[in-house]
């Protein structure tokens, strides 16, 4: 799978509204994109209400610069000049160390039927999930991260509470998904150990399953199964490293403040 790191362009806040007028330069909290359209025909109801969120739009070195739709946001026209957004990849292991894997669901415009991370998602641009400063940014994709593995899985608050997650560091990476739509994110990625009850959304993950190191390892190997692009590129820097340190040493790759551009 192929991944493209080059930007056309720079993207900041004296021209992200030139460049992309359905940006909101203000970060409201209340305007939506109309899902409505032709880029949209044909796609599960549900997935086309989710595709009216409104996602954080970022410059280069992750500072909130405005807001627009989750549609605008993926479609690859928008990312080939440069748009970038805000998200989470959280990964989940148990009291075995296992580590919860899902695979997104046939419904999903981007990147269907790809097994990836127990959750990955977007802080959306509204109080509590938006920060400037890193300390804010961390808090709020902390929050969103728990409403998000409630809605895919069924995971309650209870059982993932915001203080158990744990910042590593964060990536940017842009990929593509098909001709329409991709990827381009900065993306914060969130360790937690906890033994949890699923309650999965067929309308959001097809399958899932806990894994040890050695049968990931193995899942790779096989030809039929399809990963999304962040997840395989952060299994090939730094999971597995990361996963022999889970329970002895793992503070060492926490907190990092640089962007490790993929």
């Amino acid at each position: 799978m192929s991944t493209i790191t080059t930007q056309t362009q720079t993207v900041n806040a004296d021209n992200v509204i030139h460049l992309f007028p359905e940006v909101n330069s203000s970060l409201a909290n209340s305007h939506r994109t109309s899902a409505r359209d032709g880029d949209l025909e044909g796609y599960d109801e549900e997935q086309i209400r989710l595709m009216e969120e409104v996602c954080i739009v970022l410059d280069n070195n992750d500072v909130p610069i405005g807001s627009a739709s989750k549609k605008v946001c993926h479609l690859m026209k928008n990312i080939n000049e440069g748009l970038l957004h805000r998200a989470f990849s959280v990964f989940l292991f148990d009291s075995k160390n296992r580590l919860l894997l899902q695979q997104r669901a046939s419904e999903k415009i981007t990147f269907p039927d790809m097994w990836t991370n127990t959750c990955c998602s977007h802080p959306l641009g509204v109080p509590g999930e938006t920060g400037a400063d890193l300390d804010a940014a961390i808090h709020g994709v902390r929050r969103a991260a728990q409403r998000k593995l409630d809605q895919e899985l069924g995971i309650k608050a209870k059982q993932v509470p915001l203080d158990k997650f744990e910042f590593l560091t964060r990536i940017h990476y842009k990929a593509p998904s098909d001709g329409k739509w991709g990827e381009h994110e900065i993306d914060y990625i969130l360790f937690i150990k906890a033994d949890v009850d699923l309650d999965v959304n067929p309308n959001e993950v097809k399958d899932s399953r806990y894994v040890a190191e050695e049968d990931l390892k193995t899942m790779f190997k096989n030809d039929s199964l399809k990963f999304t692009p962040w997840f395989k590129l952060i299994c090939e820097a730094m999971l597995f490293e990361w996963w022999e340190h889970l329970d002895s040493g793992l503070e060492r790759y926490m907190g990092e403040t640089q962007i490790r551009r993929m």
